[in-house]
């Protein structure tokens, strides 16, 4: 029986020997020849080999407590052997990055892959005005290795350096080192009570020198619900 049509030359797979390479906007290859790595639980879709998968919940005691005190985190498997494997989530767009001795400041939410090198832990953020929302948390992705994330749609990397930045916390995806946050309150006054708003708003700001990683999207999806508090553990929640 012969089959007609593009289907199996235009989606083969591609050829990359890098250890994490895009198989599209939406799917991440990864070689396992190069040690294990960390993976989103529920994210392989495919592989080819020997892979073993350990799942690890939110990796360790300490910051199992933290996550569900937080309501931040993800929950991880820990993959190992030999040959490829294939992962994705919810056919978001994946982005692909390689930290050397750097770290991130990352919503959970948003973290696909990252390479065993890689260090994390849940850590509170210390912004002047978090006092007022009861506490800020984020992942902490640090050390050397690849890092691969989700977003929903093209994300824009905002250099805050060059003028003062501001981001919804439902939009934000992560932040490099070297960057500062801090909560504004935007009261709205009588307009914002008009248009049927709360009248008080809540953003991110941010100074110092690095970037910001906005996601085109104002929904975060935490536990399987949408979430109005981005990666900041639902403290934005009415």
């Amino acid at each position: 029986m012969t089959i007609h049509g593009p289907l199996f030359t235009d989606f083969q797979e591609n050829t990359s020997p890098d250890p994490f390479s895009l198989q599209n906007k939406k799917l991440l290859k990864i070689q396992m020849g190069f040690g294990p790595v960390w993976a989103r639980s529920g994210s392989m879709v495919a592989y080819q080999g020997d892979v073993k998968f350990e799942n690890k919940g939110s990796g360790g005691l300490g910051r199992m407590l933290k996550s569900a005190a937080t309501g931040e985190g993800v929950d991880l498997m820990q993959c190992s052997g030999q040959g490829e494997l294939f992962v994705a989530h919810r056919a978001e767009e994946v982005q692909i990055m390689y930290l050397e001795n750097d770290s991130i400041s990352v919503n959970g939410n948003n973290v696909l892959a990252f390479s065993s090198s890689i260090g994390w832990d849940i850590n509170r953020i210390h912004a002047r005005g978090a006092a007022m929302t009861g506490g800020l948390y984020n992942v902490s992705l640090h050390g050397t290795g690849y890092v691969a994330i989700t977003t929903e749609g093209e994300p824009v990397a905002l250099d805050v350096a060059t003028a003062p930045t501001f981001g919804d916390a439902q939009a934000v995806v992560l932040w490099t080192a070297g960057v500062t946050m801090d909560i504004r309150i935007d009261t709205g006054g009588l307009k914002s009570m008009l248009r049927g708003g709360s009248g008080e708003t809540f953003q991110m700001a941010f100074g110092g020198q690095g970037y910001v990683l906005v996601q085109p999207s104002e929904s975060v999806l935490q536990g399987g619900t949408e979430s109005s508090g981005g990666g900041l553990g639902g403290i934005f929640n009415g």
